[in-house]
């Protein structure tokens, strides 16, 4: 989490809390939890569509899914899309055939998903894609869990920091590095290294008060 400094003398930080919550590794248990539920059910999903010829080959079972979205009931019957413009881009993959290959798209990112949540690998990014899979099926109308993990993504996105602290990114963080801030993979200095350890989980910097980040 960030502060925000909107003139030279005026800075907003993130409450106690929300650092604690999601900045703290003393609270990764909670992102451990949390991310295996998420993973196990990426993983299940995917792992039960692999053996289907309607996911795997002909895309039928997405095909299917689509036609069903689409549709517009008579009235006073709700079609399952709200929106017009999300039910014409389904119908626009419905008439290119895009679900012979977007079935296995969506098995392999099923999978995908599933495996780097449970080990902890690439967690921020990883829960994203798997929070936008959630948006996706929310919007052509299904509910089922998709609004629980839905909800759970966004919270582990902004635990992302932690999210994999018991998992493969306690080591793939600080080789890797981030978009912003290069790890040790790719020549980050140590000077740089200095800097990163001194910096306070808020990010107020060296005259903050807060209690900083746990080593």
């Amino acid at each position: 989490m960030a502060t925000q400094t909107l003139q030279r003398n005026t800075t907003f930080s993130d409450p106690a809390l929300a650092r604690m919550l999601f900045d703290s590794p003393g609270w990764a248990w909670l992102w451990l939890i949390a991310r295996l539920y998420v993973g196990y059910t990426w993983l299940t999903s995917g792992w039960g569509k692999l053996s289907n010829p309607a996911w795997t080959e002909t895309g039928a079972a997405l095909k299917g899914f689509w036609e069903r979205a689409v549709a517009i009931p008579e009235a006073p019957a709700r079609p399952p899309i709200t929106f017009d413009w999300y039910r014409a881009f389904l119908q626009s993959l419905l008439e290119a055939q895009a679900y012979t290959w977007f079935a296995k798209l969506i098995v392999a990112g099923e999978l995908l998903i599933g495996i780097a949540l449970i080990l902890g690998a690439f967690t921020g990014i990883a829960i994203f894609f798997g929070g936008f899979m959630n948006w996706n099926f929310m919007m052509a109308g299904t509910a089922s869990i998709n609004p629980v993990l839905f909800t759970i993504s966004v919270l582990l996105i902004l635990a992302w920091k932690t999210a994999g602290w018991w998992g493969l990114d306690r080591w793939i963080l600080p080789l890797l590095g981030t978009p912003w801030q290069s790890g040790r993979l790719f020549g980050q200095t140590a000077a740089g290294q200095t800097a990163a350890a001194s910096e306070h989980a808020c990010g107020c910097g060296d005259e903050c008060g807060c209690v900083p980040a746990a080593a």
